[in-house]
């Protein structure tokens, strides 16, 4: 197949699904704005052609780019970053060429956070009381309406920056007074806690891959207040997780891609949808994957474009755990005590690229184990503070 892989450099993490589409005997054509040489030597040898254009949000650019492609090696069979970023970008050159896939009319689903409501309700499921409010008496009314507190963020947004709690009239008036000009859902705020369900599909929409993960804390309260985090994939997914999540994939017509479906788990033990990603998790998340179930979730991805099936399943032997840590947090252990005190459970470390530290720090170790409170307990101690 001729595959175009827009932005192969970053995530900086998500260069092997480059080099395992290349290993699988595809063409792998890289498009992005970055210089050649800047670009790691296993993704430049992985790439059958790069073409670099002066700025990935020009699309007439983007044009001409898998036009050559297309004059030069026949139809684009496939075309991704497997980054939210480019979501709609992806979708537009997919009509344009048409290439299976996400196209501009699925987009709202997966991009808006008051049409994914509508769909979870389709599939049967709880959500938060939410309203698109595009004036200050239209928040105000919600507010009567839901009592505080009340969660405000961008209706199309990634992460959770530019997102606000309010909990008095004061921080509302700070939210309408401040607010970035666009439109923005007002929530109930969810007491509980936020769990994940991830995974894989098939080009007929069936779960190939899953895992879940669990957080310390949530990420707006993480880059609201620049504090830290940790969490971790489990070995055991909770059966109405699982039913919750397939029933997502189902609603949203999820096909041959990566997802990152969102719940809060409340005191109950009841799930309350939030929200869909139609991407990989972030960060290091991959990686965790392929640590917990010693596997090549990048090769599993490459088999799935190549045979239309993955060829190996995970069996969950570890729990992994991500723990982040911030440049500006006076920690008790150095990173070399980290290492020496737990480099046992240590499976990979890194530096963070500094458009994700927000949220999950500026540096990031990955731990493994079969017992969690082993990890959990080695977690805490490295973000344990001087």
């Amino acid at each position: 197949m001729n595959v175009v892989f827009l932005s192969p450099h970053f995530p900086p993490n998500f260069w092997p699904f480059c080099v395992r589409l290349r290993e699988a005997g595809h063409n792998v054509l890289g498009l992005a704005d970055a210089e050649y040489h800047q670009l790691r030597p296993e993704l430049r040898q992985a790439l059958t052609e790069y073409y670099k254009v002066g700025d990935l949000h020009r699309y007439d650019e983007l044009l001409r780019a898998l036009g050559y492609f297309t004059h030069r090696y026949g139809k684009i069979d496939r075309l991704d970053s497997l980054n939210e970023y480019w979501l709609e970008t992806e979708a537009m050159l997919r009509e344009d060429f048409n290439i299976f896939g996400l196209r501009p009319a699925d987009m709202d689903r997966f991009k808006r956070k008051s049409v994914m409501k509508q769909f979870f309700q389709k599939a049967g499921l709880r959500v938060a009381r939410g309203k698109v409010c595009k004036s200050a008496a239209e928040v105000q009314d919600f507010v009567d309406e839901v009592g505080y507190p009340v969660v405000a963020k961008p209706d199309v947004g990634v992460g959770a920056a530019r997102t606000y709690k309010l909990t008095n009239d004061e921080e509302l008036r700070n939210y309408i007074a401040t607010k970035p000009p666009v439109d923005y859902i007002v929530e109930e705020f969810i007491p509980g806690r936020i769990v994940t369900y991830d995974g894989l599909t098939d080009p007929k929409g069936q779960v190939v891959l899953d895992s879940s993960m669990e957080y310390s804390k949530g990420v707006m309260e993480v880059v609201n207040e620049d504090s830290d985090i940790y969490y971790y994939m489990v070995r055991e997914i909770p059966e109405d997780l699982r039913e919750a999540g397939r029933r997502v994939v189902e609603a949203f017509g999820v096909r041959e891609r990566f997802f990152h479906f969102e719940f809060f788990r409340l005191e109950d033990g009841s799930l309350v949808a939030l929200e869909v990603n139609a991407r990989p998790p972030g960060g290091l998340t991959v990686d965790m994957f392929n640590y917990a179930n010693d596997m090549d979730i990048f090769r599993e991805w490459a088999n799935l474009l190549t045979h239309g099936e993955v060829r190996q399943k995970p069996t969950y032997p570890y729990f992994a755990t991500y723990v982040g840590r911030k440049d500006h947090i006076p920690y008790r252990r150095s990173h070399e005590q980290v290492l020496a005190e737990f480099g046992a459970l240590i499976a990979h470390h890194e530096a963070i690229s500094g458009i994700f530290a927000g949220a999950i720090g500026n540096y990031g170790y990955i731990l493994r184990h079969p017992d969690l409170d082993t990890l959990l307990a080695a977690a805490q101690a490295i973000q344990e503070r001087a």
